[in-house]
């Protein structure tokens, strides 16, 4: 019998991992953690080095016999591991720069996870998991797979549904920031109010009720464009149609600002575009401080300035998954998992993000029920956006892949859907082998990024 719980982190030099120790140490009275081994790349070498030092600081302060392992090497870390979390981003934040800028050179939002560059960063990932998957189906079959990695919910559904890996969790920080932020709106606790969430990551809506079983959304719906009420701090807070929302009387997604308010947002990043500073270069910035902080040997704990990232409060979500899981909890908790008819309108099979109960079983969805036609429509439009996308990410099919930008409201349609669809492909040519044949045809038509700052990083080798 095992005497202690075994963590690999895929993605290990992240900056999030400093919030992913807290959350092991908050719960080691919980979570007996034996060993935890951080994983990352060549090209991410230095900063695994600077965070998992610190990580170990970390845990030397607790005085817990936990043993922290750095490694390039997957394979080692994988053997007999009992839980495996990803937060990796495959080409870096440069990958990112290129996702942003080249879709903003002509004018269309690029969004990392929900538009045109949520579309590629899909593209690159989905092949690194299927190789990630048949590691961890030859030297940990029994491990439960906790993704965090963009875009969740399609990359969640990749993992279940095509390559077979049913204990897997998706996770989003955005479900958990919503119910921290929103109850002091209403002179409330969170532990006086019941959630419920239903739809897509990224993508989803959420009701709200007091002990009492009474509907309180439309007292939270009052405040919706309050500051520091519940967006994310990467999302740009343009102001709701209120009237829309009471209408629907559900709580939207920070995200949904993208759709509802399409025009307004894509200003704004143009705006940013034109001052040179994308959200992807702010997050370097961002970045790039937190690991000057990391680098002092003094620091044992998790710096407030994480909280900056866009991605706050995932890790703490992350644990408290493998808590449920590994103590039996059923505890409620929004993720990305199997459907099973949670919400009618969507298929069984699909991958949805929804409230549910986390055990050792893993995650129970529960029942949402009937969409209404204005949700349906956009539910059953971004399923089948990612659908394709998943579909052209493993074949390497272009015609699909255009279908995806096609059916993407954030991606404008003709002559200029296909520029970007090009010069993103060639952009990431490095990390999309499965699109090597259209992409040299792309190029013998002398198609290259326009972008100068992506023409500086191509020449760089970025």
């Amino acid at each position: 019998m095992k005497k202690g719980l075994k963590i690999v982190t895929i993605g290990g030099g992240s900056s999030y991992t400093p919030e992913l120790m807290e959350g092991l140490i908050n719960r080691y009275h919980e979570l007996p953690v034996r060993e935890i081994w951080l994983v990352d790349i060549h090209d991410g070498e230095e900063k695994l080095k600077i965070v998992g030092a610190l990580a170990k600081r970390m845990w030397a302060a607790t005085q817990y016999p936990v043993e922290v392992h750095l490694t390039l090497d997957r394979r080692v870390a994988l053997k007999d591991a009992d839980f495996v979390t990803t937060q990796f981003r495959v080409g870096l934040l440069e990958a990112r720069i290129k996702d942003e800028r080249i879709p903003l050179s002509h004018g269309m939002l690029g969004q990392e996870t929900n538009g045109a560059g949520g579309i590629f960063k899909a593209f690159r990932t989905i092949p690194v998991m299927k190789q990630i998957i048949e590691d961890m189906q030859d030297l940990c079959p029994n491990a439960w797979l906790i993704n965090f990695t963009n875009p969740s919910g399609i990359i969640t559904e990749t993992v279940i549904k095509q390559f077979g890996w049913e204990k897997c969790i998706g996770l989003c920080n955005v479900p958990e920031i919503s119910m921290i932020k929103e109850p002091a709106k209403i002179g409330c606790k969170r532990e006086d109010l019941q959630y419920r969430f239903a739809g897509l990551n990224h993508f989803h809506w959420h009701k709200v009720f007091d002990k009492d079983g009474h509907d309180v959304t439309g007292s939270l719906l009052e405040h919706i464009n309050d500051k520091d009420g519940g967006t994310p701090k990467n999302i740009y807070q343009a102001d709701f149609p209120v009237d829309l929302l009471q209408t629907m009387n559900l709580l939207p997604c920070g995200y949904h600002r993208y759709y509802f308010l399409k025009k307004e947002m894509l200003q704004h990043s143009i705006d940013e575009f034109r001052a040179g500073e994308t959200r992807a270069e702010q997050v370097k910035s961002v970045e790039n401080a937190l690991f000057d902080l990391y680098r002092d040997t003094k620091l044992h704990e998790k710096p407030k300035e994480l909280e900056k990232r866009g991605g706050a409060y995932y890790s703490d979500v992350a644990c408290e998954c493998i808590n449920a899981i590994y103590n039996n909890k059923r505890q409620p908790m929004v993720v990305s998992t199997v459907n099973c008819g949670s919400i009618s309108c969507l298929p069984a099979d699909a991958i949805v993000e929804v409230t549910s109960l986390i055990s050792a079983k893993g995650a129970e969805p529960l029942a949402w029920g009937e969409m209404k036609s204005h949700e349906r429509g956009w539910l059953q439009m971004m399923k089948a956006m990612e659908e394709c996308t998943i579909e052209a990410a493993i074949k390497g099919d272009y015609g699909v892949a255009y279908e995806a930008f096609n059916l993407n409201p954030l991606v404008e349609n003709g002559a200029v859907a296909e520029k970007v669809l090009n010069e993103l492909l060639v952009a990431h040519e490095k990390y999309l082998p499965q699109f090597a044949n259209i992409i040299a045809n792309i190029k013998a038509k002398g198609v290259y990024p326009q972008d100068k700052t992506v023409q500086d990083l191509l020449a760089k080798g970025k």
